[in-house]
Order: structure tokens, then C-alpha cells, then sequence
């Protein structure tokens, strides 16, 4: 295998996504809320099987991460510029994340767990809105051993920019702040995402420990809001983006960006003490065919910018961009060229 000399690393979860069509009698059944992202439970475990047998779903490619990471490689329209890392099991399923992945251009340098079945992510679709629910499985098995391979020591030192989403704090801090080390030390980029209002709740000893790292962290408006209510720092997101901007960071070369998206409604961006708001071009109704994804595809697009040091309006419109183009798509799937 060449050596990889791209300039975007992710590290998170990979998940195969089992999206379908549902109606609100079966995620009343499983007490599944639209616009919602969660951990499986013993009472979700029937839902799975009753998608594959009932619903006619697809299989998609997923992962908070992977999928901004492949989203970013698409757009960036220049072979082996990523590579992702995460932990897989050894079965069909890991073959189908790994085709997929590659066949978007990017290098995955997969954990294999042979005890362990691949992570599955159900994607819930009703009027356009959606519910995710994971099983984590062999993503939850990722360890810091693997940061020793030579492999992943090669992406590590090439990459100039490292994007990982708060899922991943649920599975190995440790190899989230052993990264993050390398990446400071070099004066590269650290971006991090906030992904779930119970990541915010119930994962914030996790979060802190990750946050001084983040030069760019990103949001929705139901995280934003989780994480003021959790710290005490009102409602106001602007006021949130503010203050988390403001929270202390490892690398002072540069200070903190902080990115909430508000699905159609503009975009907050603090720094440096001022916020920017960045309108979102509206999409009409009958394009819209799924949410899944879109708050991905937004730091996609986005780091598809970064990686070129293009300034703040263009990384979020580029954001904007790679966002509506996944929500006209079911789940995050990419055609073979960006226009």
C-alpha cells in the first residue's frame, strides 16, 4: 500500500446504516422521537430485524465521522486526500463500509474486531425527518493500540487537520486526547462536533476532557441548547457560541471557531468574540427526502474549504452546499463526480 500523504484524518465510529420509511406507529412501539440520535437499548433490539423483514431498507454507508470524512473527500475532487480510522468486526457488513468508503477515495485504516459484529445504525425516515438508533457493537471496541500501527502513525504525522464527532467520546477518550496531543504539537487543526444533546448530558466528563483541544467545534440547535442549558449558559445560542468559544484551549496559536448550524435557518458562527449568522439558501419542499446526514455533509463541505485555507464565508457555504445536497439524497450517498 503507498503512503499516505493526504491532509484530513477522521477518527469515530463505523457504522453501517439500515435506513427506511416508517410510520409513527412503529417509532411509537420502540419510543423512538424524530430528530433524535441514540444508543439502542434492550427494548430496541426487535426493531432491527423487524426493518429488514418489514420495511425493504437500504444499506448505506455511516458513521457521523466517516461520512463527513467521505463527503469532504468528494467535494475536495482530489484522490487520497483523507483517511478515516474506527473499529470494524470481520463480517459482510465491514466489507460493504469498506467498498463504499474506498470507492469515495478515502483510505480506511479499520480496527478489526473478530468477536464482535459490525455496528449498525437504524435511520428512521418519516416525512423527511429522521431517528437514529445504534448499536454501537465492534465500534465500541476502538483502542489506542491501534494509533501504534504503522499505518495509523502515518496518517496521524501527514494529516493537517483531524475531525472526530463527540460519538466517538463513548468509545476511547484516550485515543481522542493521544491524537489531539499530535495534532497541537504540530500546530495542526482540531475540529470536534458536539453530535447529540445525551452526549452533552450524559458524556460530559468526556467532552471536557476533549473541548480544550477543539479549535473548530460544531453543533445543531438542539445541542447548542442541551449544552447551554447543561453548563448554565442561557438559551440564547449566540450567547452559547460565545461562551464556548471562550472555554480554554491547548493551542493558543489561533483561537476557537464555533459553528451551530440551525437546519434552514442561518448559521451561527462565534470567534474571537463576535458572531457571524450565515443565511441558508431555502430548498423546496418536494426535494426534500431525508434528514440523515445533513449535519455530516454540512462539516463535510466545510472541511473541504479548511483543508485549502479558504476564509469562513466559503468554508460555511461550502457546508450549505454539501448539506443540501444530502438531504435530497436517502442517507449519504454520493454520486461519482461533485458538481
Amino acid at each position: 500500500m503507498s503512503k499516505f500523504e493526504g491532509v484530513l484524518m477522521g477518527m469515530g465510529n463505523p457504522l453501517l446504516d439500515i435506513s427506511a420509511n416508517v410510520g409513527q406507529d412503529f417509532l411509537d412501539k420502540y419510543d423512538v422521537k424524530l430528530d433524535s440520535a441514540i444508543l439502542a437499548e434492550d427494548k430496541h433490539q426487535p426493531l432491527y430485524k423487524e426493518l429488514i423483514d418489514n420495511y425493504s431498507p437500504q444499506y448505506i454507508a455511516g458513521g457521523a465521522t466517516q461520512n463527513s470524512i467521505r463527503v469532504a473527500q468528494w467535494m475536495m475532487q482530489k484522490p487520497g486526500q483523507s483517511a478515516f480510522m474506527g473499529c470494524v468486526g470481520s463480517d459482510d457488513y465491514a466489507k460493504q463500509l469498506e467498498t463504499c468508503a474506498s470507492s469515495d477515495g478515502v483510505l480506511v485504516h479499520y480496527m478489526k474486531d473478530e468477536a464482535t459484529p459490525t455496528g449498525t445504525c437504524a435511520a428512521l425516515i418519516k416525512d423527511g425527518e429522521r431517528a437514529l438508533v445504534t448499536n454501537l457493537d465492534a465500534a465500541n471496541n476502538f483502542k489506542p493500540s491501534h494509533l501504534q500501527t504503522d499505518k495509523a502513525k502515518e496518517i496521524v504525522e501527514s494529516a493537517k487537520i483531524c475531525y472526530i464527532a463527540g460519538f466517538f467520546l463513548t468509545v476511547s477518550v484516550e485515543s481522542l486526547v493521544e491524537v489531539g496531543d499530535k495534532i497541537v504539537a504540530k500546530d495542526g487543526i482540531f475540529c470536534l462536533n458536539l453530535s447529540a444533546p445525551f452526549i452533552v448530558d450524559f458524556f460530559a466528563d468526556q467532552m471536557a476532557k476533549a473541548m480544550p483541544y477543539a479549535d473548530f467545534l460544531f453543533g445543531n440547535e438542539s445541542e447548542a441548547a442541551a449544552y447551554g442549558k447543561k453548563h448554565n449558559l442561557g438559551e440564547d445560542l449566540k450567547e452559547i457560541a460565545l461562551a464556548v468559544a471562550a472555554l480554554p484551549k491547548k493551542n493558543s496559536s489561533r483561537p476557537r471557531t464555533v459553528v451551530f448550524t440551525q437546519g434552514s435557518q442561518s448559521t451561527i458562527v462565534a470567534c474571537d468574540g463576535k458572531v457571524t449568522e450565515y443565511a441558508v439558501e431555502a430548498l423546496a419542499k418536494e426535494l426534500l427526502v431525508d434528514t440523515n446526514g445533513a449535519g455530516d455533509a454540512f462539516v463535510g463541505g466545510f472541511l473541504s474549504q479548511l483543508v485549502d485555507g479558504k476564509d469562513m464565508e466559503a468554508c460555511v457555504k461550502a457546508g450549505h452546499w454539501g448539506a443540501r445536497y444530502i438531504i435530497q439524497q436517502s442517507g449519504t450517498q454520493l454520486s461519482k463526480e461533485c458538481d
